[in-house]
């Protein structure tokens, strides 16, 4: 294993808070364990010649690839049920009601391989398609790695990750590849708008957002980063618009958004 040298360690830390808003100056550990294999794959003899390389690459792949090493992107079709339940049955009846011009803008901010975009895609085609009326539906996914962004698009996935999908859906929305793999449906994958995007990066949008789904990112911020960022997505949301962080993240007071409920937030 490559040693972590507290000089590296702490300008790696430095670079990816002030660059990315991505907090790892308790992980040194996981740090140490997620990129000591990677720099004797690739012949770097210390962390500081990588993180050199990753600064100087063109191509943005090795600032992937570290990216990709220190952030866990894991999810799975239904995560955190109880939001999709609350989609369907509190938030859509509403901004049915209340949306002007049937325009309806929806923005998953940490989209990671594609599940959580999709499911809403899923749940958008269900509800509007018992509700009547043309929709113009933009559901935009973005996440900081382009690796997972490509992931997303085809849209495959092992069919232990739609174990919790309704059987109505599984058949409507999905098809099969093989015995271990299933494919989003053309119709569905064609509803979702993928870009890459830092959550660092000022929210510039041609019309607002009526909800926005940031879950499970936040744990990498620190406070302050939290809060500005919170203030962003605010700012780019529409009045009465909803905003879902994860189960295990809380939006700190004082907020500009109305609790809801735990993890489920409101413009007023």
């Amino acid at each position: 294993m490559v040693k972590i040298t507290d000089q590296e360690f702490n300008y790696i830390v430095k670079y990816l808070q002030s660059n990315f808003g991505i907090n790892l100056s308790q992980k040194r550990v996981l740090m140490e364990g997620r990129l000591s294999g990677y720099l004797l794959e690739h012949g770097y003899d210390n962390y500081m010649q990588y993180i050199k390389a990753v600064e100087a690459d063109k191509s943005g792949n090795e600032l992937t690839n570290l990216l990709n090493k220190v952030t866990t992107n894991h999810t799975y079709f239904m995560r955190e049920a109880d939001h999709f339940d609350f989609m369907q049955k509190t938030v859509l009846p509403y901004l049915e009601q209340n949306v002007q011009g049937r325009d309806l803008r929806i923005w998953c901010a940490a989209s990671s391989t594609g599940e959580e975009p999709y499911t809403l895609a899923m749940i958008l085609e269900d509800y509007f398609s018992r509700a009547g009326g043309a929709w113009d539906k933009v559901l935009l996914a973005t996440d900081l790695s382009m690796r997972v962004l490509d992931s997303a698009k085809r849209g495959e996935y092992l069919t232990e990750s739609i174990e919790k999908v309704p059987e109505v859906w599984k058949k409507k929305y999905f098809q099969r590849i093989d015995a271990d793999r299933v494919r989003v449906t053309d119709r569905i994958r064609s509803q979702v708008v993928f870009r890459r995007f830092n959550l660092m990066d000022p929210i510039v949008a041609k019309k607002p957002f009526h909800v926005v789904f940031c879950r499970n990112v936040m744990i990498y911020f620190d406070a302050p980063t939290k809060d500005a960022l919170c203030n962003r997505f605010h700012k780019a949301m529409a009045p009465g618009g909803f905003f879902f962080v994860g189960q295990t993240e809380t939006v700190a007071k004082p907020t500009p958004f109305e609790y809801v409920k735990p993890s489920i937030y409101r413009k007023l």
